[in-house]
């Protein structure tokens, strides 16, 4: 059976699934309700099934005028490297772009840098690098 391509928000509890799936949330500092939250709140999300099944999610938020940030880019281990992933953020892209949006930022996992730089993607440059602040309890 093909994956099929959604844009409507997620099951919450598939969403944790496949987010803990990630790694991401070794401490559990995200919970299954703020992951669905979050998810509820983005400007464009897209989601692949499997059936009913899950598998892979890209979502960005943005200020719907100039730049929107790609937060967060899942594939569940086992469905990796079928290009679901390209095809993700093939879409988070036209949609960018068909919005009128010009600038699409992200921060990369560690060793995935070199998938965006296929679609133009470039780091940051040494004396201008992206920076955090996590408010964490």
């Amino acid at each position: 059976m093909p994956f099929s391509f959604r844009t409507g928000n997620p099951d919450k509890e598939d969403y944790f699934q496949l987010f803990q799936s990630t790694g991401w949330n070794p401490e559990g500092d995200w919970t299954q309700e703020m992951l669905h939250e979050a998810a509820r709140n983005s400007w464009y999300i897209v989601t692949v099934y499997d059936g009913d099944k899950l598998v892979a999610s890209g979502r960005m938020v943005s200020d719907g005028i100039i730049q929107c940030f790609i937060c967060e880019m899942m594939v569940l281990p086992e469905y990796q490297n079928q290009g679901l992933g390209k095809d993700i953020l093939s879409r988070l892209i036209t949609h960018a772009k068909d919005k009128g949006i010009r600038w699409i930022q992200l921060a990369s996992a560690k060793g995935k840098q070199g998938f965006y730089e296929k679609f133009g993607f470039q780091a940051r440059a040494v004396d201008a690098p992206g920076m955090n602040l996590f408010l964490l309890d």
